[in-house]
């Protein structure tokens, strides 16, 4: 006897579940890398939610590139498996499934006086967050942390006087002492 339901109407239409996936590209920091991992995505239409470069050995010529992504997990792995197949790219670690450390830098403005600006600097002690500039009308904090963090900082600064913030985008690092 088989298990499997005789009418078409017990199939059940799931929708794909949709992951967030931390990439980092170790890539050779020559002119044209970073295009060529950007036009693999828009390319393919795959959207990129957060991207920093920067170079990591000035020695070897490398750079590393932190993607946040998202998309399903065979989304993921095709992501993955043509970044590899590109020309400048080393290696492709793909934080999702391991144990590593993200962070990201935010700088917060928030105008505002009175009750608002002392509840803004009693927030941003809470936060770890560090005033950086301040006029008789105006904060601006420097804020770092997982982006879990900056977005409920965020969140509390917007009814007290948000004007503005500009933030770094993700860095990943694994953890222990084997390099990524």
């Amino acid at each position: 006897m088989s298990s499997q339901p005789a009418s078409a109407y017990f199939l059940v239409d799931e929708k794909p579940r949709i992951v967030r996936a931390t990439l980092s590209v170790l890539v050779d920091n020559e002119v044209g890398a970073l295009a060529r991992v950007v036009g693999l995505f828009a390319g393919r239409g795959y959207n990129i939610e957060s991207l920093t470069v920067g170079e990591t050995d000035h020695q070897k010529h490398t750079s590393r590139i932190t993607i946040v992504t998202s998309g399903t997990p065979q989304i993921i792995e095709q992501i993955k498996a043509q970044l590899g197949r590109l020309v400048p790219v080393h290696r492709v670690v793909d934080f999702t499934d391991q144990t590593g450390v993200e962070r990201e830098l935010g700088l917060v403005k928030v105008a505002g006086d009175g009750e608002k600006r002392a509840e803004a600097l009693r927030i941003s002690e809470v936060f770890r967050a560090r005033v950086i500039d301040i006029t008789h009308t105006s904060f601006t904090f420097e804020i770092s942390g997982s982006p879990g963090k900056i977005d409920a900082f965020v969140e509390l600064m917007v009814p007290l006087g948000l004007v503005e913030m500009s933030r770094t985008g993700v860095v990943a690092i694994s953890r222990g002492g084997e390099a990524t």
